[in-house]
């Protein structure tokens, strides 16, 4: 049975800013999607493609906590640099991903690689929460850094495409990111009429983000930056390209607990907040420049 469609939801009328490098369209929860409808699902911000221009002074997010959840990041074009209370660091280049656990408490920096912001160019990222259960919201901070190489990759027949496995599996084909959840996270890249077939279960919270291009999807007519919202009912979903698309195809089992959010904290209560502001106010999740 095919997958239903709840709702297609275009790209919001205007774009906000996280820091002043991020040029981002909310869609969860911005387009009045509940966190509890698209557990374990939190936030998505879509940067789309953008040139920042030349600049010596580098673009990014300044000193920022993160405690109860996992942030994704999903890099089609420019690259991005970060660091963090822990020590850890890196650089997340066009077709990585890197998927952060923040667990217990963390502070994270994050802002335009060095010598990318110094000639600037096309810069297009998505940024993924996903919520952690009440039992690992504890759990230690750590990184998964997943390069394009290491990627698990599905080439379709007839020259239809291709599909990058990013977490969980996609027909069988399971990607490299572990999750605490069930979670199953893919980009599908289509050349002009190629065409992909998969299923999810029905009780997942599914959704896809066209990234570029225009698809039709069981049927319906979706064009560039949509979001579609899948109903709990049937599995399959079908995915035609018009031209070439890339598309980010997201489902995962809900978490059926309390959800508290407040900024870039969440938990189960609001006894669990007020701690985790405390927390962070005490020093207790390190320091960062």
């Amino acid at each position: 049975m095919k997958k239903a469609i709840e709702r297609i939801i275009q790209r919001p009328s205007r774009h906000g800013m996280v820091g002043d490098g991020f040029r981002v369209y909310n869609y969860i929860p911005g387009a009045n999607i509940e966190q509890r409808r698209i557990s374990p699902f939190l936030m998505l911000d879509f940067n789309p493609e953008f040139d920042f221009g030349p600049s010596e002074k580098v673009k990014g997010v300044d000193v920022h906590p993160h405690k109860g959840f996992e942030t994704v990041t999903v890099a089609y074009k420019g690259s991005v640099a970060h660091h963090d209370s822990s020590g850890n660091s890196g650089v997340i280049n066009p077709g990585d991903v890197q998927w952060m656990t923040a667990g217990a408490g963390i502070l994270h920096k994050e802002y335009h690689e060095k010598e990318f912001s110094k000639k600037g160019g096309p810069f297009e990222m998505v940024q993924l929460w996903v919520n952690l259960p009440k039992k690992d919201k504890g759990v230690a901070p750590h990184y998964q850094a997943i390069t394009a190489e290491q990627m698990s990759k599905i080439d379709l027949p007839n020259n239809a495409g291709s599909i990058e496995v990013i977490a969980g599996s996609f027909n069988e084909t399971k990607g490299p990111a572990s999750t605490y959840t069930p979670v199953n996270l893919s980009n599908i890249k289509l050349n002009n009429g190629g065409e992909v077939t998969t299923s999810t279960p029905a009780d997942f919270n599914t959704a896809l983000l066209v990234i570029n291009g225009k698809i039709t999807v069981n049927g319906e007519a979706v064009n560039e930056h949509n979001f579609v919202l899948f109903k709990n009912e049937g599995e399959e979903i079908h995915i035609k390209s018009e031209g070439e698309s890339i598309v980010l195809l997201l489902s995962g089992e809900p978490i059926n607990e309390p959800i508290v959010s407040y900024g870039p904290f969440v938990m189960n209560t609001e006894a669990e907040i007020r701690e985790a502001i405390l927390d962070f106010q005490a020093g207790k999740f390190g320091t960062l420049d």
